[in-house]
């Protein structure tokens, strides 16, 4: 009952982050023009809406189809999958590292969406804060930032604990 329980707030956690980045990405959609400028704290906040066909900073936009389907939707729909797994199948892992994972995978879920339904991901959001620039993401991508700054503060804390050695075998 336990594991049920953790993996129903896994998957909870997961839908949730793929969820809110599919509300605003559609509000995206339907509200703003592309390329239209919508400053929202002056000129540090800024919406403003583009489609990329590639990954991450648009890497990957010139590949071919079959090329572009298999490392932008095939390996990290497997990715994405294996993730779950291991979740699912690791009762003992920090829970730092959980929650991290999660967002994780809930951020990439909501990018694979868009690039399998709509051919690319949908971004607006832009930051420019007194010499700290952003290009231009979604809520997806701050999902899988935040995420990966979980890990690395679970790593980077971690002491040697005994679930690696109890999940091993």
């Amino acid at each position: 009952m336990k594991a049920r329980l953790r993996n129903t707030c896994i998957m909870l956690i997961v839908l949730a982050n793929a969820g809110c980045d599919q509300v605003s990405k559609h509000a995206a959609r339907e509200h703003i023009s592309y390329y239209e400028t919508i400053n929202v704290i002056g000129k540090h906040l800024i919406l403003t809406k583009i489609e990329n066909s590639g990954a991450f900073l648009s890497a990957g936009d010139s590949l071919g189809t079959s090329v572009k389907f298999v490392f932008l939707s095939l390996l990290p729909l497997l990715a994405l999958c294996y993730g779950i797994y291991y979740l699912f199948s690791r009762s003992h892992l920090p829970k730092l590292l959980v929650l991290g994972i999660s967002f994780v995978i809930g951020g990439g879920l909501g990018n694979l969406y868009d690039r399998l339904m709509y051919g690319s991901v949908t971004d607006f959001v832009h930051i420019d804060i007194y010499g700290f620039k952003t290009g231009i993401f979604n809520l997806a991508d701050v999902s899988i930032m935040a995420g990966m700054i979980m890990l690395v503060i679970q790593l980077y804390f971690r002491r040697k604990e005994p679930y690696l050695a109890a999940d091993q075998s």
